[in-house]
């Protein structure tokens, strides 16, 4: 059995990063896992391991940007049709492998994953090659300094699920920039947080768009056009909980293990797996054995 994680989430949540760190913990946990680029613009120094299927071998962004005089995000958009024509070419790449972890490092743009048909088209794809898929969704700790900027994050996360429809995990990425400790000159880059405010972003609590009441920032946004927005946005948060965050500290093995734990569980990893004949049955005292 074949396993795919689909590594997606905005631009600079971390994605690459998050590749090639849980291809290191399979290996050092003695499995294999083998990186899919399916970014044709990425740069090949933020690769710690070479891809081993590598959509720029198919078509690249700047071979469409200069041949087609496309802009980045058209020419994204090209590359990916381009894909979807050629199907037969990820078929005959994917064919070599067996029983191994394919994680696919996913581009940046947003709007791939939220409305159009491309990643739902290739999950069909992979799932009828036979492969178990499931997603993460990276969003950076940033997000914690803007409430705002936080609940557009969970908003296209949720956005993301709905559109892919496959088992999804969602990280919240670089938290060892986040400390609760205002003694920390190390870290804390995205902000100090209270070890109970951080609860309050993984498991989202919609009152985070509410100000204390009496506050000036209540009375500011009652009186704001955005008012009835937020109590929207809100209500619609709180009846749909679908989306939660695992924390992703890529300094702690156990944080990472944490979130492997959490994507072998959702494909139901090695479940159908036959046991393995060790291999000193073939030789010395239990050769007479078979």
């Amino acid at each position: 059995m074949r396993y795919a994680v689909l590594v997606t989430g905005p631009a600079g949540a971390g994605k690459s990063t998050f590749c090639n760190s849980l291809i290191t913990h399979l290996h050092t946990s003695k499995r294999t896992g083998h990186l899919v680029n399916l970014d044709p613009a990425a740069n090949s120094d933020a690769f710690e391991y070479e891809p081993a299927i590598d959509i720029r071998d198919l078509i690249s962004l700047d071979d469409v940007m200069n041949e087609l005089d496309y802009g980045p995000n058209g020419g994204l958009v090209y590359c990916f049709e381009y894909l979807q024509q050629n199907m037969d070419w990820l078929e005959e790449e994917l064919g070599g492998y067996e029983d191994e972890y394919l994680i696919f490092d996913c581009p940046g743009q947003i709007e791939l994953y939220t409305h159009h048909p491309f990643l739902p088209t290739l999950v069909k794809q992979l799932q009828r090659l036979g492969l178990r898929t499931c997603a993460t969704y990276l969003v950076e700790s940033q997000f914690m300094e803007d409430k705002y900027k936080f609940f557009s994050g969970v908003l296209s996360a949720m956005s993301a699920m709905v559109n892919l429809e496959v088992p999804w995990i969602n990280v919240m990425s670089k938290m060892d920039l986040v400390t609760t400790s205002t003694n920390d000159p190390a870290s804390g880059r995205n902000g100090v947080r209270a070890k109970r405010d951080i609860a309050r972003y993984l498991e989202p609590d919609p009152l985070l768009l509410v100000s204390a009441p009496g506050s000036h920032d209540e009375k500011t946004e009652r009186n704001s056009k955005f008012h009835a927005l937020n109590r929207a946005i809100v209500q619609l948060i709180e009846d749909h909980p679908l989306v939660s965050f695992l924390p992703l500290d890529l300094t702690d093995p156990d944080s990472i293990e944490t979130v492997l734990s959490h994507l072998d569980y959702t494909m139901q990893y090695g479940e159908d797996e036959e046991p393995k004949e060790p291999h000193d049955l073939d030789e010395g005292d239990f050769a007479d054995m078979e």
